[in-house]
């Protein structure tokens, strides 16, 4: 019996894993694209009750609106995501997560949705730079862009990451650490909010490039994806989120 529960086991990982992405004309015959984002990082996907919206939310159901598709979501820890997306789990991710040299070799990236970057916070107004964290212990969230970056900075004394961004938030404000880097974006909405806080924004840590990411070689789901955005940013239905949100456009002009 346990070797038959290990032979049927085996086959059953052999077959998750042989399992192939679908291609755009697959999803369009489904008429539903699964897309896996993380829900806690807001002002870009997070949850208002039960209800999960945000920036990236509102941008992916214009986009497949264009499509003719409509969305399944799956909300996972951050970690997670690209490698679910690698055992086609789901068909595309969009979480904010910065186009790298790296996350490029696993999965194959869209054209940006939005352009950002890591902003350094502290309660102290003297730590505003990346020489300011000299000697520092800086929060950042597991698995992102932000903590592959203050890994760059040998300066500081300490690197704490933590599972969802808003941990590393708390540690910062709990004054655990003495700064926390994030999405400039995320930094300037949790400092309105939250004016009281004491939170001090400081200068750009580093500048990036956010896009949506499908299963590597998946080139027909990219290119439709892609042009579907591409109508979303020319008819000015992206303008006019981007604006409710930022109060900016925040796409990508290089």
């Amino acid at each position: 019996m346990q070797l038959f529960k290990a032979v049927a086991t085996a086959l059953a990982l052999c077959a998750a894993f042989s399992a192939q992405a679908r291609t755009l004309d697959e999803v369009k015959k489904d008429g539903k694209i699964l897309i896996a984002t993380e829900g806690q990082f807001a002002p870009f996907n997070f949850f208002n009750g039960t209800t999960l919206t945000g920036f990236e939310v509102e941008t992916a159901e214009l986009v497949a609106k264009k499509m003719g598709l409509a969305i399944q979501w799956k909300t996972l820890g951050f970690d997670a995501l690209l490698t679910g997306l690698r055992q086609d789990r789901w068909d595309l991710v969009i979480a904010s997560h910065g186009i790298t040299e790296e996350r490029a070799k696993a999965v194959t990236f869209t054209e940006p949705h939005y352009c950002s970057g890591g902003m350094i916070i502290a309660m102290d107004p003297a730590i505003k730079s990346a020489k300011d964290l000299a000697g520092k212990v800086v929060a950042v969230q597991t698995g992102t862009s932000y903590l592959e970056n203050v890994q760059k900075v040998s300066s500081i004394k300490e690197m704490k990451n933590f599972p969802t961004d808003v941990d590393a938030r708390s540690a910062l404000n709990s004054r655990r650490v003495d700064a926390w880097v994030t999405d400039r974006f995320v930094a300037k909405a949790v400092s309105e909010k939250n004016p009281g806080a004491g939170f001090k924004l400081g200068d750009m840590l580093f500048i990036e490039r956010i896009a949506a990411a499908v299963a590597k070689g998946n080139s027909s789901l990219a290119g439709g994806w892609n042009k579907a955005l591409a109508e979303v940013m020319a008819d000015g239905s992206y303008a006019a989120l981007s604006k409710k949100y930022f109060n900016e456009d925040v796409r990508c002009t290089n």
